[in-house]
């Protein structure tokens, strides 16, 4: 766990990135629930955005569990985006 810790703390590209795959991950939940019970929505350009910038694990899993957006290709588009971008802000600041 401190080791953990002191990546965080030497790197916050991994506080960056645990941070938007979550607010992802809850912001397709909440999204889910409000389709459910015919309410508000979240815009579905702030989904895809916010998946564009690093949010794709976070909403693929999201996708999966919460069975949301599954049928949409731009979605898993802005996903694997996401993913990458992930993946090259680890390559290059890690």
């Amino acid at each position: 766990m401190k080791y953990l810790w002191n990546e965080f703390v030497r790197n916050p590209i991994w506080f960056y990135l645990l941070i938007v795959n979550l607010y992802t991950f809850g912001l397709m939940g909440y999204d889910k629930r409000q389709a459910i019970r015919h309410k508000w929505r979240v815009p579905e350009a702030n989904l895809l955005f916010i998946s564009g910038i690093g949010g794709g694990a976070g909403g693929l899993l999201a996708s999966h569990l919460f069975h949301h957006k599954t049928r949409k290709q731009k979605f898993l588009i802005a996903f694997v985006i996401g993913i990458v971008v992930d993946c090259l802000l680890i390559l290059f600041y890690h």
